[in-house]
């Protein structure tokens, strides 16, 4: 019953809705009721005036406005397909239009089409009577052409298939009176053709049948048993033949409608009146009340208006004489807001890419309220500050539509509040939520944590190890998210970048290929790429800077004096040196950097270890004391230098000083520091002086190289002339004494010194090299040669002409005798051609 009256309701709606011009046009169709499931309906492509590709294209679609799917529509065919079976009369039950209501929806653009398909109706049930038997007491007496209503037989069949006819059995006192209501219904009401008489007849057995119209015919049948009575001239009476009463639906219980009242002119019981129902239908009984002895009509059941619009029943007033009367109570319903709007959803899209278009359609949804007037007119809203908006098509449909571009980052779902309220007194609303997913599209690239990354690389590392790591952050999801990580091609000096340093493609953790020299590669830089896989992929890039930390891993080494493997170098020292005289400099440098490089330097043997010693900072071996003639004339000194690593590393130079005579120059005495000098702290820019240090002496000691091949060859020659001529060497007049020793008994050898001072050299600029040849005497002194000494002492040039030209001086030293006061020897500074310490008569040979 609640689906007959639903559809009825739809059926007035849309026939509402027509009568405004809301709908126009609607495509019928008809189908006979109980037809097999799947069989074929309609195919509506020549009514929606598309084709087969057109209909699937625009995702055609059927939607039912009754709670249950009668029809199916193929779109790759159009056919409109039974797809259960319909039972007319469980549907319908007995209105004249048995119509279900459907829309074809096509979207792109959207349109919508009515479709109507006609229920018919098939002859499968038979005429029936509510009771087998219908008892009729009559009086005698009773005038004839007294009508006496029967009850109608119920057909569920409409149309020409129900109930089309009344007969009754063969008798001589009653006929039946056919005749139809205004709906077109038959009933049969029985007429006294003759007056009864109890004495002779008391009770009569008829039948009476009711024929369908139907092919072929059905016909059912109940029995009538008339009583006939004992005289009762007087029948109750009705004031009211038609009782009119208005009642609003969902009206409590007990309620009272109307209150029917008839009047019998008897007396006794003949007067007393009961009253009952007389021939109403189910729903009338199940509904309303009545009181038997007062005649209230109350309301038993719930009253619906969207089930039953008005109600029409017959009620019959029966005296205590078995004598009737009726009259009729129509009951018109009155509507009242007790349905909230409905919201059905037709389509939804989710998940929803986030670079969908402003005006994509999301939800498609239609809004109905079973209501009528006001009440059933509603509006649709959607929360605010949200991209979506909602827009209204025709006949109450929505589109749900995007007004704003989405992100999937700030905002991965949405759940949607549709809210429809329609306008009746109270307003009701109902609400209806979409869940609307945004898929994710590759539209951030990876980002790294930092800009710039610095990482250090101990040197001596092992190939393979980890040096660091870099992460990169995609906001996308699932494969637009997974980063892999690159190195950019390169070069760390003039070798390609993957040949020093190697990164983990999916962790983006870093690797030493091989394993680093600081002292070649301090640091570099690399440049490091994540790419998503996305489509199309984004990459985004970091530089790196690697830098390598030193370690102590390489000793001193000493520039000066060299240590070759040769003798080492002798340092000359005047006897006369005092305390503080600066001999000699050790200049060593580490290849290592930091503290690594800072040198300090030790004395670490000497020969008389109270003589010398050495600056701890720079090198410089200075005397301790005054040089006295008791010191040794050769003294050998062990210097260390090491270095401040961790482990410490070292070297050792060695030197040999050898201590002179002679020196007379003001030039070579020791120079008194002032104590705000020797006060003054280390240089702190320490690596600079050693750098400009090392470039300097590299230089000077290849000229000095060069300088000394050369002069070498050219004095061989002369001595080579000289010797092979006979001469001997020129000695000075005091050449006897200082040659040899007439004591000795033995030859004593002298060998022959060098000595290259630059101009305004002090005595720490010294430099003594190796003696170029023995000089053997073997002759007792001859005091012929002094004239020769004295010629060519007076043929030296002036010290003007050797300040231009350079000087070189031999002294012939005897190797077995100490060097003393007037020792033979000669110093000549190169650079200025000034002779130091050098008299006429110690001269032996200018060149």
């Amino acid at each position: 019953m609640e689906m007959n009256n639903r559809n009825r309701q739809v059926t007035f709606f849309f026939l509402s809705l027509c009568m405004y011009g809301a709908i126009c046009n609607s495509i019928q169709y008809s189908v006979p009721e109980e037809r097999k499931t799947g069989s074929l309906v309609a195919n509506v492509l020549k009514d929606l005036k598309v084709d087969v590709k057109n209909l699937s294209a625009r995702r055609a679609r059927l939607v039912s406005k009754s709670s249950k799917q009668y029809f199916q529509l193929d779109p790759h065919s159009g056919n409109m397909i039974l797809k259960d079976r319909i039972d007319r009369e469980a549907l319908c039950a007995q209105n004249d239009h048995c119509v279900l209501l459907s829309e074809i929806v096509l979207e792109d653009p959207l349109k919508l089409y009515r479709i109507e398909v006609q229920i018919e109706d098939v002859n499968d049930n038979s005429p029936k009577f509510s009771k087998d038997q219908f008892i009729f007491e009559i009086p005698e007496q009773t005038h004839i052409n007294t009508v006496f209503p029967l009850e109608r037989a119920q057909d569920s069949d409409k149309g020409k298939n129900t109930v089309q006819n009344y007969t009754l059995s063969p008798n001589k006192y009653f006929r039946l009176d056919v005749q139809s209501h205004s709906d077109g219904t038959k009933y049969a009401d029985l007429v006294l053709e003759k007056p009864l008489d109890r004495e002779v007849e008391a009770k009569l057995f008829l039948i009476l049948s009711a024929a369908d119209g139907g092919i072929p015919h059905k016909t059912g049948t109940a029995q009538i048993i008339i009583d006939v009575l004992d005289t009762n001239d007087n029948a109750p009476l009705f004031n009211k033949s038609v009782y009119q009463e208005k009642l609003m639906e969902n009206s409590p219980l007990g309620t009272l409608v109307t209150r029917v009242e008839a009047r019998d002119k008897d007396i006794g019981s003949n007067a007393e009146i009961t009253y009952s129902f007389s021939q109403v239908p189910e729903n009338v009984q199940r509904s309303f009340r009545l009181n038997k002895n007062t005649g209230e009509l109350t309301i038993s059941g719930i009253i619906d208006y969207e089930e039953n619009t008005n109600y029409e029943m017959n009620i019959r007033a029966t005296d205590g004489g078995g004598l009737s009367a009726y009259c009729k109570v129509i009951v018109e319903i009155e509507d009242e807001n007790d349905n909230a709007p409905e919201i059905t959803i037709t389509s939804i899209t989710s998940p929803l890419p986030e670079d969908s278009p402003p005006d994509t359609v999301v939800a498609l949804f239609s809004v109905t309220d079973m209501d009528s007037g006001d009440s059933g007119r509603t509006a649709c809203t959607t929360e605010v500050n949200l991209p979506f908006v909602l827009k209204p098509t025709e006949n109450n449909y929505y589109q749900l539509v995007t007004q704003q571009p989405l992100d999937r980052e700030q905002a991965s779902e949405y759940n949607i509040t549709i809210t429809a309220t329609d306008r009746g007194s109270p307003r009701l609303t109902s609400t209806r939520i979409l869940h609307v997913e945004v898929s994710d599209v590759n539209d951030n690239p990876p980002v790294f944590e930092k800009t710039f990354y610095e990482m250090q690389l101990r040197e001596n590392n092992i190939p393979g190890l980890l040096i660091s790591f870099v992460h990169a952050v995609d906001l996308d999801t699932a494969q637009n998210a997974k980063v892999t990580y690159s190195l950019l091609p390169g070069k760390v000096n003039d070798g390609p970048t993957s040949s020093y340093i190697s990164i983990n493609s999916e962790t983006g953790n870093l690797y030493a290929i091989r394993s680093l020299d600081y002292e070649e590669v301090k640091d570099f830089q690399v440049t490091v790429r994540a790419v998503d896989s996305g489509s199309p992929p984004l990459s985004s890039e970091v530089p790196i800077r690697v830098q390598v930390v030193d370690e102590n891993d390489n000793a001193p080494f000493i520039l000066y004096p060299l240590q070759n493997g040769t003798s080492p170098s002798n340092d000359l020292v005047p006897r006369g040196a005092e305390t503080g005289y600066l001999v000699t400099k050790v200049v060593a440098v580490d290849r290592d950097s930091a503290q690594n490089s800072w040198l300090s330097y030790q004395l670490l043997k000497a020969t008389e270890p109270g003589l010398f010693t050495v600056g701890a900072q720079n090198g410089e071996v200075t005397t301790l004391r005054p040089v006295s003639n008791r010191d040794s004339f050769k003294q050998n000194l062990m210097v260390v230098v090491r270095d401040n690593g961790h482990p410490p590393q070292s070297t050792s130079a060695t030197l040999r000083i050898l201590l002179v005579d002679g020196f007379s120059d003001p030039y070579l005495k020791s120079v008194a520091l002032p104590k705000e000098e020797t006060a003054e702290e280390e240089d702190p820019s320490l690596t600079m002086y050693l750098i400009i240090c090392l470039a300097a002496i590299s230089s000077i000691f290849l000229i000095s190289v060069v300088a000394f091949i050369v002069i070498k060859l050219q004095k061989r020659e002369k001595f080579t002339g000289t010797y092979n001529s006979g001469a001997n060497f020129p000695v000075g007049p005091d050449s006897q004494e200082n040659s040899a020793d007439p004591g000795a008994g033995s030859l004593s050898q002298a060998y022959n010194y060098e000595v290259c001072l630059a101009g305004g050299s002090l005595n720490s600029e010294f430099r003594f090299l190796r003696p170029l040849f023995p000089v053997f005497s073997v002759e007792p002194p001859n005091t012929q040669l002094n004239p020769r000494s004295s010629n060519d002492s007076e043929g030296v040039p002036s010290h003007a002409g050797e300040s231009q030209h350079g000087v070189q001086a031999r002294a012939s030293l005897s190797e077995d005798a100490a060097p003393r006061s007037g020792a033979p020897g000669c110093i000549v500074n190169q650079a200025t051609g000034a002779n130091i310490n050098c008299s006429q008569n110690d001269w032996l040979t200018y060149q």
